[in-house]
């Protein structure tokens, strides 16, 4: 299949300019950073008494636990109506929404915004899953790494850009003691909101529908997702390479989504750095991601996938290993920027790779379903791991060194995988 026009590649990837804003400021930066400093250290939450960070951990892992659960049906109704511009859409749309709920997040409201975050959490990752299952539709094989990068470099620049507007209009009302006291931070939460909804309309009006498959529908079409799933599972019992891939990707993203989710709470809770710190740390990321998402493209290129993924975990699993070991805000800057070079790469060369890997099949949503059950799973396993062992073992510095361990079991089950196999056909 050839690639698409350059007026549709760039329509797909706006779409991660406009719903990155929610990664960076709603997960990473000042919605962590606002939480961490209005909340108690003991938050009370329908009914029982919660660590600060744990309950951010235990609240991310219930929306995403909740749409590993919905994605395969709506996966299976989207590749069977051929319809996931709408679900994409939907989900868009209430996570959106929810974002800019978060007006009424205060002091005296602190379980509404983890209410919010829960609802946006779903709209987001609803979302993800039908705008990544449009990449091998849209690029041929041989494209798919560079269109994948762009994607996400557009969302880190578009993120970046946002988060700067918001950081100047919050500066503002400190620097000209303007009263309006945290109201410019909860205004950021809804630029966020109509930043993502906005954006995606030109996403909305480029990208093509998708086709409906042509197979008969076998099962109830609320259980067939299910069965879809089922499907995809024994076939990869005739894709090898596929169902190693996914083995490895299932433990070394494990550690990725929990670093993305759960770092700014480590750095806040360990190392007692300020909101400002904070942020200013999460830009370091976002900054530097942009040149790593576009480099480690290119290392492919030279290379492989395999290898680049391969890179890219060691240099994480180091990571991981220092971070446990910081000790101060320079330190931390430095890992920061570590992590920025690394963490737009192997969320880019993952899911070129998956894509690379799959048969030649028209269920694209199914397949990818697949693969973002296998990255929901592995997020919820990881935060609520990080959580636990934070809460109960001994602080958070023993829960980075957790991640090492999915990150070195990660490594070596993806050394097993081999790209120069032949695809099957999908029954």
């Amino acid at each position: 299949m050839p690639t698409a026009s350059k007026k549709v590649i760039n329509a797909w990837a706006m779409y991660d300019w406009a719903n990155s804003a929610y990664s960076l400021i709603i997960t990473s930066a000042i919605f962590p950073a606002y939480y961490t400093a209005i909340a108690p250290p003991q938050v009370q939450f329908i009914g029982r008494t919660y660590d600060r960070a744990a309950l951010a951990s235990y609240a991310i892992s219930f929306s995403i636990l909740l749409m590993a659960v919905l994605s395969p049906i709506l996966s299976s109704i989207a590749d069977y109506k051929g319809n996931k511009k709408s679900f994409m859409k939907f989900f868009c749309y209430m996570g959106a929404m929810a974002c800019c709920s978060m007006i009424f997040f205060t002091k005296e409201n602190v379980s509404w915004g983890i209410v919010a975050s829960i609802i946006a959490s779903v709209g987001w990752c609803g979302s993800i899953v039908f705008y990544n299952s449009y990449l091998p539709e849209i690029a041929d094989e041989k494209d798919q790494d560079d269109v994948s990068a762009k994607g996400f470099s557009l969302g880190y620049i578009g993120s970046v850009i946002l988060m700067i507007l918001c950081l100047i209009f919050i500066m503002l009302n400190d620097k000209m003691n303007l009263g309006w006291g945290d109201l410019p931070v909860r205004l950021s939460f809804v630029a966020v909101g109509i930043w993502w909804a906005g954006f995606a309309q030109i996403t909305f009006k480029w990208l093509p529908p998708s086709k409906p498959s042509e197979q008969d529908l076998q099962h109830n079409i609320i259980t067939n997702g299910f069965h879809e799933l089922k499907k995809v599972w024994n076939q990869l019992k005739d894709n090898p390479q596929l169902s190693r891939f996914l083995r490895a990707f299932f433990f070394f993203n494990m550690g990725v989504m929990t670093v993305m989710y759960l770092a700014t709470y480590f750095a806040s809770d360990e190392l007692k750095m300020g909101s400002t710190e904070l942020i200013v740390t999460v830009l370091i990321i976002q900054v530097v991601a942009i040149l790593g998402a576009t480099l480690f493209a290119k290392l492919s290129d030279k290379t492989n996938n395999i290898f680049t993924l391969s890179v890219l975990i060691i240099i994480w699993i180091a990571i991981c290993f220092f971070a446990s070991k910081v000790t101060t805000t320079t330190q931390f800057y430095i890992i920061a920027f570590c992590v920025g070079m690394v963490m737009g790469g192997i969320q880019s060369m993952s899911r070129s790779t998956y894509s690379k890997l799959l048969p030649e099949t028209k269920d694209t949503a199914s397949y990818f379903s697949f693969f973002d059950v296998c990255d929901k799973m592995g997020t919820v396993i990881g935060t609520l791991v990080f959580g636990s062992v934070g809460e109960f073992l001994g602080g958070m510095r023993n829960s980075v060194l957790t991640l090492m361990v999915f990150f070195i079991i990660g490594l070596i089950l993806l050394l097993f995988v081999d790209m120069k196999k032949d695809k099957i056909v999908a029954a």
